[in-house]
C-alpha cells in the first residue's frame, strides 16, 4: 500500500499529491536503534572541557608541612595533598571526548525509523514551495495557521530557501534545518515535520520523478528520461565488422 500525502501551498489548498518512499517512511520503527543513535548524538554534543588540577598541578607544596616524628600527628609530605584545603583534586574530571562510534547503517536505520514514526501518525506535511521573494514573518505565521500546524514544527529547507529561513526563524516552536542535516533526534523532538517538493527524501526537484500524481503508477516508477532516451549508437568495432561482412558478400 503506497503512502500518499497531499502537496499543499501556503494557503492550505491541495495542489496535488506525492507518494512517500516506503523504504524511508513505511518501515517498522526500530526503537532500540533510535535510542542508541540519539544517545550517541547527545553524547557527541557534550563539550568535554571540564578540568580539575591534581596535586602535581596546584601551586605550593614544595616544603614538608611539619617534621616526620614527634608531633603526634600523622606524617605528611605535602600540604597540597587532596585532603588539605587548597590541595589537588583526587580522581577529578579531565578534558575528554564523549563521542561514541555509531555505524553508518545504524544511523540511517534510526533516521528511517523516525521518519516512519512521524508518517504513521500523519505528522508529515509536504509544501510545494515557499513562494516569498522577500522575508515576511507575518506571512510565515499565516502559512503555519493555514496548514494547521501547532506545537513544535521542524521545517526542512534547501539552501535556496533563504527568504523562508528569514521568515520562520523568529517564530517560537519552529526549528529550521537543511535537508542535508536531517537526523533522527531532531525529528523525534518535534511534533510535525514539513518538507518541500525539493527537500522530500526519496524524491527529486522534478515533480514527476518525485512521485507527484499526474501519470500512471508505472510511469512514476520508471526513470523520467527513459521514454525520450535515444538508442545507444553502435560501437566503432561493430560498425567496421558490419561493413566488412557486407563487402565479403558483395565480392562473392
Amino acid at each position: 500500500m503506497a503512502l500518499t500525502v497531499d502537496v499543499r501551498d501556503v494557503t492550505g489548498s491541495t495542489t496535488g499529491s506525492v507518494n512517500l518512499d516506503e523504504t524511508l517512511f513505511g518501515i517498522q520503527p526500530n526503537v532500540p536503534v533510535m535510542h542508541q543513535v540519539v544517545t550517541a548524538q547527545l553524547a557527541a554534543a557534550r563539550s568535554g572541557t571540564q578540568s580539575t588540577k591534581t596535586r602535581a598541578e596546584v601551586s605550593g607544596g614544595g616544603r614538608k608541612p611539619f617534621r616526620q616524628k614527634g608531633t603526634g600527628r600523622a606524617r605528611q609530605g605535602s600540604e597540597r595533598a587532596p585532603h588539605f584545603a587548597g590541595g589537588g583534586v583526587a580522581l577529578g574530571p579531565k578534558p575528554r571526548s564523549y563521542r561514541q562510534r555509531t555505524p553508518r547503517k545504524m544511523v540511517q536505520l534510526a533516521l528511517r525509523s523516525a521518519l516512519s514514526d512521524r508518517a504513521s501518525e500523519g505528522k508529515v506535511v509536504v509544501v510545494g514551495s515557499w513562494p516569498w521573494d522577500v522575508p515576511s514573518t507575518k506571512e510565515a505565521k499565516s502559512a503555519l495557521a493555514a496548514l494547521g500546524l501547532d506545537g513544535r514544527v521542524l521545517l526542512v529547507l534547501s539552501r535556496s530557501d533563504e527568504e523562508a529561513y528569514k521568515s520562520f526563524r523568529n517564530l517560537p516552536g519552529i526549528q529550521l534545518m537543511l535537508d542535508e542535516e536531517l537526523n533522527a533526534y531532531d525529528i523525534l523532538c518535534n511534533d510535525w515535520i514539513v518538507f518541500t517538493s525539493e527537500t522530500l527524501p526519496g524524491g527529486s526537484p522534478d515533480g514527476a520523478a518525485a512521485g507527484l500524481t499526474g501519470g500512471s503508477a508505472e510511469a512514476d516508477q520508471r526513470p523520467a528520461d527513459s521514454a525520450s532516451a535515444p538508442a545507444p549508437a553502435p560501437s566503432s568495432t561493430a560498425a567496421d565488422k558490419a561493413e566488412l561482412e557486407d563487402g565479403e558478400e558483395a565480392g562473392e
